[in-house]
């Protein structure tokens, strides 16, 4: 396995498939999960020709668990360490829920030298709670029930989380037993330390600023039927925000249309890519 070690001599987990001088994708995953969850994106690009690359964020998955820089700031600082690291340029940063935050906030942090296109599928910005500028966002005791299921018991609590995650919950819709074990074995793969306090992260913290200074092509994705970033308060604000983006609305997809919507997503990706 692959690993680098960042400053604060954490070592993080990272796949990089392909051919080392084709144009890099990144991708950077949502909570509780960990890169596994875009094996589909992953391998569908890399049969185009297409280098791919995808980390464990600290505290998730295989990349070490410490109880320190569980925070966006060093998130993004991660992913800056990964791309120096590797001598990425010209790099599709592609995040999808809390990976969204992280995308937009390393352009924040470390700018768009290393950057060729963007895109936000599912993601988290603006800011999920309410905020002066974006007043109607998610109440704060939704935040403090996901805080409370992780500390109670959180395996179980990823187990029934999977379930809206992907829509199952949903008339007509029957349940993935292979999907939600998947979801769960990531989930519980991870650090309670790191994945609590990540929950501050993908919730209270504003983006705002991030989105308006993304000037390269930009690519919002996201579903209507979104039950865990519900699309009002998140893609079509962003989608307003990012100067110049596109926004693609998938018609009663949920928040795990990675797996649920792989083959349009797929496409829709390698479209943008190609553009």
């Amino acid at each position: 396995m692959s690993f680098i070690t960042t400053p604060d001599t954490t070592r993080l987990f990272y796949k990089d498939w392909g051919d080392k001088n084709a144009q890099p994708v990144i991708f950077s995953h949502g909570w509780p999960l960990s890169s596994d969850a875009w094996d589909g994106q992953m391998l569908f690009l890399l049969q185009q020709g297409y280098r791919v690359i995808a980390h464990d964020r600290r505290g998730h998955g295989r990349s070490d668990q410490p109880s320190y820089g569980n925070d966006m700031d060093t998130y993004a600082d991660d992913l800056a360490e990964l791309l120096k690291e590797l001598d990425i340029n010209n790099a599709v940063l592609v995040g999808h829920s809390t990976g969204g935050g992280e995308v937009a906030h390393y352009i924040g942090r470390h700018g768009e030298s290393r950057v060729a296109k963007v895109v936000l599928v599912g993601a988290v910005p603006p800011i999920m709670i309410s905020s002066a500028e974006w007043p109607e966002g998610t109440d704060m005791a939704v935040f403090d029930g996901i805080r409370k299921g992780v500390l109670d018991n959180r395996s179980d609590f990823y187990l029934n989380l999977a379930i809206p995650f992907y829509g199952m919950n949903r008339e007509g819709v029957e349940i993935n037993e292979g999907l939600r074990l998947s979801f769960w074995n990531q989930g519980m793969a991870g650090s309670i330390v790191g994945q609590y306090a990540c929950i501050r992260e993908f919730s209270e913290v504003d983006y705002t600023e991030d989105l308006r200074k993304i000037n390269v092509p930009a690519l919002v994705i996201h579903g209507d039927d979104d039950q865990i970033v519900p699309i009002g308060h998140s893609g079509l604000l962003s989608a307003e925000i990012i100067p110049h983006a596109e926004l693609k609305i998938y018609p009663g997809a949920s928040h795990g249309l990675a797996a649920t919507h792989q083959d349009q997503l797929n496409q829709d990706l390698l479209e943008f890519i190609q553009s």
